[in-house]
């Protein structure tokens, strides 16, 4: 884009009346740049190169448009070098954040800075310098990567902000205070924070010694293998100093401990699961901790003073009222194989359905149905066969046999009772992944320590507490309200009168009530393939940097 002729004579007049005259500008940085050209041919030719230079980015081309070419980096004024400074203090301490200082190339921006010698050139850094501020601005605040680039079953909404929102804040705002203002301000990304730098420290140190050479210890036990998970649980602070070779009710209580945190069931056993996730080493839980950075970011937005969280790998379902958690309970969550793993999302709760029908999915039916029915029209006979009309199918009149998964024509449907695949209650977001809470017969799940079964959908430990918790806002009887829907015996939809936040997320490093990190099992390999994209980022250990 060029500056029309008329423009130029106008803004020559103007500058001439104001007597812009300068023809040496410090820029700041301990950087000079000297431009003998008058006043008008100056404004001409920084002006012209940053239109030209921002042409090609609409944002940032509407942005100097709106404020007349106006320099907000690169002229000589109290405001410009403050915004410059800023901004090369951010890019230089890009890895508080997780972030690769290489990707912003601050040696560059200083280079770039001292090679502008004519207003022509200023022009040019000037654009160079909003886009770099725009890169670090939206990689700061909304995450580097792309999620469902990474892994498709990512599907959150990033709240990306207005770029040019950006570049007019930091214009009328005090440059440190509007940086500072970029990053997540929840109290989880802080704490992650901080554990970023304990783990570096610790990768730095060596981490937590040798791995503890035994699939499986039991209180009682000793030998080597208990010295070493002796030890290894004093490194992680899990226990005082000792001398014991015995797998004693200290070290029984310590293992606990570390149970509870790792959201494994607290029997003081350290089985084959325990065994795990204590032999995993700093470097990888450094690693869930920089993933677990880049989630928040990318779930940089309000929640809701009430909102439900669906944490996938910790297996639990949360009420969060004003930040504090008010209900929780244990969950099961989608199978690892590849069609039935949880998605990633947030929606709104707007209703439950007491004692509802399961309709089922048509991916179930045509892959895991059909094919019985093919071999024995009465197999899954608890569940109905209708047809387009809702008409159920005699089964011993219809020939399965001749139809395929494309072909199939009929749906099917199970009826509500206590053996219903979705209990006796299910808790509806509508959303176009059919992902949904619900009651379960399988109770038994809910007893071990990888909890990956479901279709997709997020079955329940306690949901008749679940909907109590949640009635309680609109009832003042939520338990008699919910039971009378119940007792019925028939499908009844309870609407929620403030339909609640649902989010779904997925964290492997995530801080308990206390401010303490806690760990959990990577159970989809997703936080695995985002490090190995953040890796190829240029995202580096802190700990083992040359």
């Amino acid at each position: 884009m060029f500056i029309g002729f008329s423009g130029i004579m106008m803004m020559r007049d103007s500058f001439l009346r104001r007597g812009l005259l300068a023809v040496t500008v410090t820029i700041g940085l301990g950087v000079t740049m000297t431009a003998p050209q008058p006043a008008f041919a100056q404004v001409t030719a920084f002006k012209q190169a940053v239109a030209e230079t921002a042409a090609r980015d609409q944002d940032i081309a509407s942005f100097y448009r709106t404020n007349g070419y106006t320099p907000i980096w690169t002229g000589a004024g109290e405001a410009d070098r403050a915004r410059r400074a800023a901004l090369l203090h951010a890019i230089e301490n890009a890895d508080d954040h997780g972030l690769p200082v290489a990707r912003y190339d601050p040696q560059g921006l200083m280079d770039l800075l001292r090679s502008a010698k004519t207003p022509r050139d200023r022009g040019i850094a000037e654009v160079e310098l909003s886009k770099l501020f725009l890169k670090y601005a939206r990689d700061v605040q909304t995450g580097m990567l792309i999620p469902n680039r990474v892994d498709s079953r990512i599907v959150r909404d990033i709240p990306y902000r207005d770029r040019s929102a950006y570049l007019t804040g930091l214009a009328e705002a005090k440059p440190a205070a509007f940086f500072r203002s970029l990053p997540p301000r929840s109290m989880e990304y802080n704490a992650l924070i901080k554990e970023k730098v304990t783990m570096e420290r610790l990768l730095q140190q060596g981490g937590w010694g040798p791995r503890v050479p035994a699939n499986s210890l039991k209180p009682g036990a000793s030998g080597n293998a208990v010295i070493a998970l002796r030890n290894r649980l004093i490194a992680m602070d899990y226990l005082t100093r000792s001398n014991t070779v015995t797998y004693d009710d200290a070290l029984q209580a310590a293992v606990q401990q570390f149970q509870v945190d790792h959201g494994l069931n607290a029997d003081g056993v350290a089985g084959a699961a325990t065994m795990q996730q204590i032999n995993v080493g700093v470097e990888k839980r450094l690693q869930s901790v920089l993933v677990a950075m880049e989630r928040e970011r990318w779930f940089n937005t309000d929640r809701g003073k009430r909102h439900i969280l669906v944490n996938i790998p910790d297996f639990s379902a949360k009420i969060i009222d004003d930040g504090k958690v008010t209900f929780r309970t244990r969950s099961v969550v989608g199978a690892v194989s590849q069609d039935r793993p949880t998605p990633e999302f947030s929606d709104v709760m707007e209703h439950m359905i007491v004692n509802p029908s399961w309709y089922v999915p048509r991916s179930i039916v045509t892959k895991e149905y059909l094919p019985q029915l093919k071999r024995n029209p009465n197999a899954v006979r608890h569940i109905e066969i209708t047809d387009s009309r809702g008409r159920v199918v005699n089964r011993s009149a219809a020939n399965f046999s001749q139809y395929t998964e494309r072909t199939f024509p009929f749906a099917m449907r199970q009826p509500p009772s206590r053996s219903n695949a979705l209990g006796l209650v299910k808790f509806m977001f509508p959303n176009k992944h059919n992902i949904y809470l619900h009651d379960t017969p399988a109770k038994s799940l809910f007893a071990r320590d990888i909890r990956a079964f479901s279709h997709g959908c997020v079955r329940l430990a306690d949901p008749f507490d679940f909907a109590y918790a949640l009635l309680a806002k609109q009832s003042d009887d939520p338990q008699g309200t919910f039971k009378a829907a119940l007792n019925s015996g028939k499908e009844t939809k309870i609407v929620l009168q403030e339909p609640v936040p649902v989010h779904l997320i997925y964290r492997t490093a995530v801080t308990n009530a206390r401010g303490h990190t806690e760990y959990r099992a990577d159970i989809y390999g997703r936080d695995a393939r985002i490090w190995a994209a953040l890796a190829k980022a240029g995202v580096v250990l802190g700990g083992v940097q040359g």
